[in-house]
């Protein structure tokens, strides 16, 4: 399965759906994502940080121990083409877009507490490579 960053976060922060997020963790050994993920996850860390929510020592050690729960972080070089032809088609940021293109090439899902991006694609041929984390069920692996 292939996760976002939304749903990487809760697996350091107590929020909706974190424990959904601890037990697909721990049920899929596979978990894969593009190499953006990394980038994003640093962003929240800095905005937390800078709001005074997150020390500087501990936005280092999750940075850091972010990659662990991954089987594969993808480069997103290859996804980009797919990636844009997939935000030009739908409207929607190519960042994102780069998580549907690996699932897409890989095969797997995108598992996403990311309310925006599944609504963009609840409508389309794509909606089925995509599931809520509130969905999610080991039976979907």
């Amino acid at each position: 399965m292939v996760v976002d960053a939304s749903v990487a976060l809760k697996w350091f922060f107590a929020e909706e759906d974190s424990e959904r997020a601890d037990e697909l963790a721990k049920r899929e050994p596979n978990l894969r994502a593009p190499a953006l993920l990394l980038t994003e996850v640093a962003n929240a860390l800095w905005r937390l940080h800078r709001r005074g929510l997150l020390e500087r020592d501990v936005a280092m050690t999750i940075l850091r121990e972010a990659p662990r729960y991954f089987r594969e972080i993808a480069n997103a070089g290859p996804l980009l083409g797919r990636a844009l032809d997939i935000a030009l088609a739908f409207d929607h940021p190519v960042y994102d877009c780069l998580y549907v293109a690996l699932a897409e090439r890989r095969g797997e899902r995108l598992v996403t507490a990311d309310r925006r991006l599944l609504k963009r694609f609840e409508a389309t041929p794509l909606a089925s490579r995509l599931v809520a984390l509130s969905d999610w069920r080991p039976d979907l692996e």
